[in-house]
């Protein structure tokens, strides 16, 4: 009877053991590392002209924001602005390949499925928001016709080569030595 009740106590041990690093691994990738950021109510929100490629702040409401400094395509922002499309592709440059990133289930406002569905749909239209800001990682902008905006970064083409472990294509900005294995 011994040996059967140290092996009850031990198989609860393990079982316990599993909840506690599976909730906290659960807890570290959902909750963490993310941090709610403060809208400044101008500039939070901004995308590249069409005429010179400069980034100018767009007039939004509503601003909400999450980011982490454990991976630089982390960033999720919503918003709302009464800019309508047609001015913004007047005015903006497109950003043909966006594919919104999941965001924790708490932060509520930023649904991907919804969002990938309104771009694939052609309800949605996509920005750039800006190009690099970090390297090989743009800021992409979604506006639906409602008003309700979206903000994610995603890595670009030039991005996905260099983080590969492969040279920079010739016409992509040099990367940082940090990432070409430059001054190691």
């Amino acid at each position: 009877m011994g040996k059967f009740s140290a092996g009850k106590f031990l198989a609860g041990v393990i079982v316990i053991s599993a909840l506690v690093a599976g909730a906290s691994i659960y807890y570290l990738q959902v909750y963490a590392y993310y941090e709610e950021l403060p809208g400044q109510g101008f500039g939070d929100v901004q995308m590249t002209r069409v005429d010179g490629r400069v980034v100018e702040p767009v007039l939004y409401t509503d601003f909400q924001a999450i980011d982490s400094d454990s991976s630089p395509i982390r960033y999720r922002a919503c918003f709302q602005t009464e800019m309508t499309q047609a001015l913004m592709t007047e005015t903006y440059v497109s950003y043909p390949k966006a594919e919104p990133r999941n965001a924790p289930v708490w932060f509520d406002c930023f649904d991907a499925q919804e969002i990938g569905l309104a771009i694939r749909d052609g309800r949605a239209l996509t920005f750039l928001g800006q190009e690099n800001i970090t390297y090989g990682i743009d800021r992409v902008v979604a506006i639906l016709p409602d008003g309700r905006g979206f903000v994610w970064h995603q890595i670009n083409r030039c991005g996905e080569v260099v983080f590969d472990g492969q040279r920079a294509p010739e016409d992509c900005p040099p990367p940082p030595s940090r990432l070409s294995g430059e001054g190691n």
